[in-house]
């Protein structure tokens, strides 16, 4: 769709269904809902459509517009940047509860923008209720919709207005574009490095581990190529996410893993390599995705050699042999931008097809003990995976697995990719 969409911003106090309507517009779970206040912080984008207008839809976290504390005060900082960009905003207040000082002062805050602004009055699930939508014509917004995000009561009303005067028009046709995640343990600079990628504050950043929840994407195009990142919440080891609001993001990071074409894993510098990020390696590599060692805060690191430090990461992560290792600064920006082409190269080499002729040529001078090698075929890239046909049942033993792909590798590339081999038993004729 183009980035000219109009846009579409929800706004409310923590807790009163921003995320619940925003799923449902979009009609993908995106954002994530719990009764726990406060679990969206970042800006979540989607893509939205109603009778034939596209739009972009924006999901903030909660606003309390006068709250000094750090966390609540960026997330208006957020909120700002998307009310600066919209065509229309939904202001989303809780029907079952009272008006409240902070609905009052963001309403006020709102009008003053100048921007046409609809009152959705949530949690109206049935026509008894309706009623209590009337109260908050005292907020000073003309157009009031009552709702139900939950069960999608009175949404569709509320998307006739919004969209009134959006354009009508099919989404435009996009170059293929590389979807890249940003994965690693909380606290490792991962929405710092996201911010520096784009080259705004895009995310928040704070040196409270677990600020980011929801996954926050965003796109960027350098030179011809399109980038969607993707900036993950921390990921914890399981006894330590207690919290739902932590243990659903752990589920939605680990989704958005397999969605990716390419994976960032940022380790700490400072820190080292620990067993939590082997850990959460292995999620992206047990995928089949691309994946680049991004070790950041390196301009922390005194004394030690980037050889040397490499030397001590291959050794933690032996099953990432494959992985390019990039050191960088996502705070100062040193190297940051090295990655682009890097991401480039991986998500190229996992997508490589060698023909069938190509690949038997390949593999008539390898031997192994007992095993004979008939046909061999790839029928899938992204992961590059290859069929072979043998005289046994059981799978390659590691030791000839590990040879079979460090050949492929050597002859081939996959530079940054896993390699899969996938055994079928043919009877020697």
């Amino acid at each position: 769709m183009s980035q000219d969409a109009p846009t579409v911003v929800i706004v409310g106090r923590p807790n009163v269904g921003k995320s619940t309507l925003f799923n449902r517009i979009t009609g993908q779970r995106r954002a994530i809902v719990g009764d726990e206040p406060g679990i969206t912080r970042d800006r979540i984008h989607g893509t939205a459509r109603y009778l034939g207008r596209y739009f972009q839809l924006i999901d903030t976290g909660g606003v309390v517009v006068d709250d000094a504390e750090y966390i609540p005060a960026q997330i208006l900082k957020q909120a700002r940047v998307a009310l600066d960009r919209s065509a229309h905003i939904i202001l989303l207040v809780d029907g079952r509860s009272e008006i409240t000082a902070p609905d009052r002062d963001l309403a006020r805050m709102l009008l003053r923008l100048g921007k046409p602004v609809s009152l959705a009055v949530n949690k109206i699930d049935t026509a008894a209720r309706e009623s209590l939508a009337h109260d908050f014509y005292s907020l000073g917004i003309r157009d009031i919709f009552p709702v139900s995000a939950e069960h999608g009561v009175g949404v569709d009303a509320l998307l006739e207005h919004v969209t009134a005067g959006f354009p009508a028009a099919e989404p435009e046709a996009r170059a293929e574009s590389i979807k890249v995640a940003i994965i690693g343990r909380p606290n490792v600079g991962k929405s710092t490095l996201l911010n520096s990628l784009l080259g705004e504050e895009r995310a928040i950043v704070s040196p409270i581990a677990g600020t980011t929840r929801d996954t926050v994407d965003e796109h960027i195009t350098v030179g011809e190529t399109e980038y969607v990142f993707m900036d993950t919440a921390g990921i914890r080891r399981k006894g330590k996410t207690r919290l739902m609001a932590e243990k659903l993001s752990v589920v939605m990071a680990r989704r958005h893993i397999r969605l990716a074409d390419v994976v960032l894993l940022v380790v700490d510098a400072a820190e080292g390599v620990l067993g939590l990020d082997a850990t959460i390696a292995g999620y992206a590599h047990e995928g089949g995705r691309c994946l680049i060692v991004c070790v950041n805060k390196w301009d922390q690191v005194k004394g030690t050699a980037r050889g040397a430090f490499e030397r001590g990461l291959r050794d933690h992560l032996k099953f990432l042999d494959y992985a390019p290792v990039a050191f960088l600064s996502a705070k100062t920006g040193a190297g940051v931008q090295a990655l682009f082409p890097l991401i480039r190269e991986v998500y190229e080499a996992a997508s490589v097809r060698i023909s069938t002729g190509e690949l038997n040529r390949f593999v008539e001078g390898l031997r192994f003990e007992e095993r004979k090698i008939f046909y061999i075929t790839q029928p899938a890239v992204r992961p590059p995976t290859f069929v072979l046909f043998t005289n046994r049942e059981e799978p390659l033993h590691f030791s000839h697995e590990r040879y079979l792909v460090n050949q492929l590798r050597r002859r081939f590339g996959f530079r940054g990719t896993p390699v899969v081999l996938k055994n079928k038993s043919r009877k020697s004729a």
